[in-house]
Protein backbone atom coordinates (compact mmCIF):
# COMPACT_ATOMS: atom_id res chain seq x y z
CA UNK A 1 0.00 0.00 0.00
CA UNK A 2 2.62 2.10 0.91
CA UNK A 3 4.44 1.60 -2.53
CA UNK A 4 1.21 2.76 -4.38
CA UNK A 5 0.64 5.76 -2.47
CA UNK A 6 4.06 7.11 -2.93
CA UNK A 7 4.01 6.21 -6.54
CA UNK A 8 0.71 8.39 -7.13
CA UNK A 9 2.18 10.91 -5.10
CA UNK A 10 5.27 11.12 -7.02
CA UNK A 11 2.84 11.25 -10.27
CA UNK A 12 1.22 14.07 -8.88
CA UNK A 13 4.03 16.08 -8.01
CA UNK A 14 5.51 15.25 -11.54
CA UNK A 15 2.41 16.30 -13.49
CA UNK A 16 2.03 19.60 -11.34
CA UNK A 17 5.94 20.32 -12.69
CA UNK A 18 4.67 20.00 -15.90
CA UNK A 19 1.72 21.99 -16.34
CA UNK A 20 3.52 24.82 -14.30
CA UNK A 21 5.95 24.62 -16.84
CA UNK A 22 3.49 25.00 -19.43
CA UNK A 23 1.55 27.83 -17.70
CA UNK A 24 2.69 30.85 -16.71
CA UNK A 25 1.21 32.99 -14.52
CA UNK A 26 1.83 37.37 -14.90
CA UNK A 27 0.20 40.03 -12.98
CA UNK A 28 0.41 43.82 -14.27
CA UNK A 29 -0.74 47.40 -12.91
CA UNK A 30 -0.33 46.75 -9.66
CA UNK A 31 -2.21 43.43 -9.90
CA UNK A 32 -5.14 44.56 -11.81
CA UNK A 33 -4.18 42.99 -14.84
CA UNK A 34 -3.20 39.16 -14.75
CA UNK A 35 -2.72 36.83 -17.52
CA UNK A 36 -2.32 33.01 -17.94
CA UNK A 37 0.19 32.03 -20.62
CA UNK A 38 0.49 29.16 -22.26
CA UNK A 39 0.87 27.10 -25.76
CA UNK A 40 -1.90 25.85 -27.86
CA UNK A 41 -1.36 24.22 -31.44
CA UNK A 42 1.93 25.39 -31.52
CA UNK A 43 1.28 29.02 -31.02
CA UNK A 44 2.02 30.83 -28.24
CA UNK A 45 -1.34 32.81 -26.26
CA UNK A 46 -2.21 34.20 -23.11
CA UNK A 47 -6.31 34.44 -21.51
CA UNK A 48 -6.59 36.91 -18.74
CA UNK A 49 -8.81 39.39 -16.28
CA UNK A 50 -8.54 43.13 -16.63
CA UNK A 51 -10.25 45.24 -14.03
CA UNK A 52 -11.90 49.01 -14.73
CA UNK A 53 -8.67 51.17 -15.96
CA UNK A 54 -6.77 52.12 -18.76
CA UNK A 55 -3.91 50.83 -19.44
CA UNK A 56 -0.64 50.77 -21.83
CA UNK A 57 0.76 47.59 -23.65
CA UNK A 58 3.61 47.14 -26.00
CA UNK A 59 3.90 44.47 -28.75
CA UNK A 60 6.95 42.07 -29.21
CA UNK A 61 5.04 39.97 -31.70
CA UNK A 62 2.06 40.64 -33.59
CA UNK A 63 -1.19 39.81 -31.40
CA UNK A 64 -4.80 39.28 -31.94
CA UNK A 65 -6.31 40.38 -29.11
CA UNK A 66 -10.21 38.83 -28.74
CA UNK A 67 -12.77 39.91 -25.74
CA UNK A 68 -14.15 37.00 -24.23
CA UNK A 69 -16.17 38.98 -21.87
CA UNK A 70 -17.16 42.87 -21.44
CA UNK A 71 -16.16 45.73 -23.31
CA UNK A 72 -12.98 46.74 -23.89
CA UNK A 73 -12.00 50.12 -25.69
CA UNK A 74 -8.69 49.66 -27.44
CA UNK A 75 -7.03 52.79 -29.20
CA UNK A 76 -4.71 51.35 -31.55
CA UNK A 77 -1.43 52.97 -33.02
CA UNK A 78 -3.86 53.47 -36.76
CA UNK A 79 -6.25 56.16 -34.32
CA UNK A 80 -6.29 59.21 -31.86
CA UNK A 81 -9.38 57.67 -30.74
CA UNK A 82 -10.59 54.61 -28.32
CA UNK A 83 -12.30 52.02 -30.68
CA UNK A 84 -15.32 49.36 -28.24
CA UNK A 85 -15.05 45.88 -28.70
CA UNK A 86 -17.65 43.44 -27.09
CA UNK A 87 -17.88 39.63 -26.43
CA UNK A 88 -16.43 37.95 -29.26
CA UNK A 89 -14.82 41.16 -31.36
CA UNK A 90 -11.21 41.21 -31.99
CA UNK A 91 -8.42 43.64 -32.75
CA UNK A 92 -4.71 43.32 -34.16
CA UNK A 93 -1.77 45.06 -33.21
CA UNK A 94 1.56 44.88 -35.31
CA UNK A 95 4.95 43.64 -33.90
CA UNK A 96 7.18 46.19 -31.93
CA UNK A 97 4.37 48.64 -31.38
CA UNK A 98 1.90 49.54 -28.65
CA UNK A 99 -1.58 50.15 -28.00
CA UNK A 100 -3.72 51.72 -24.83
CA UNK A 101 -7.36 48.93 -23.17
CA UNK A 102 -9.78 50.66 -20.96
CA UNK A 103 -12.18 49.29 -19.17
CA UNK A 104 -15.06 49.90 -17.27
CA UNK A 105 -15.84 46.53 -15.67
CA UNK A 106 -14.05 43.22 -15.48
CA UNK A 107 -13.43 42.33 -18.73
CA UNK A 108 -11.73 39.26 -20.07
CA UNK A 109 -9.14 38.10 -23.29
CA UNK A 110 -7.60 35.56 -25.56
CA UNK A 111 -4.11 36.95 -26.82
CA UNK A 112 -2.33 35.38 -29.70
CA UNK A 113 0.95 35.75 -30.14
CA UNK A 114 2.46 35.57 -33.98
CA UNK A 115 5.69 35.48 -34.61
Amino acid sequence: MFKAVASTRLLEAQSYAMHSAMIKHSQYFENKVQSLAFERNSLKASVGVIEPGTYRFETAAAERMTVISGLLEAKLPSSDEFVPFSAGTYFEIGPNSAFEARVSAVSSYLCEYFE
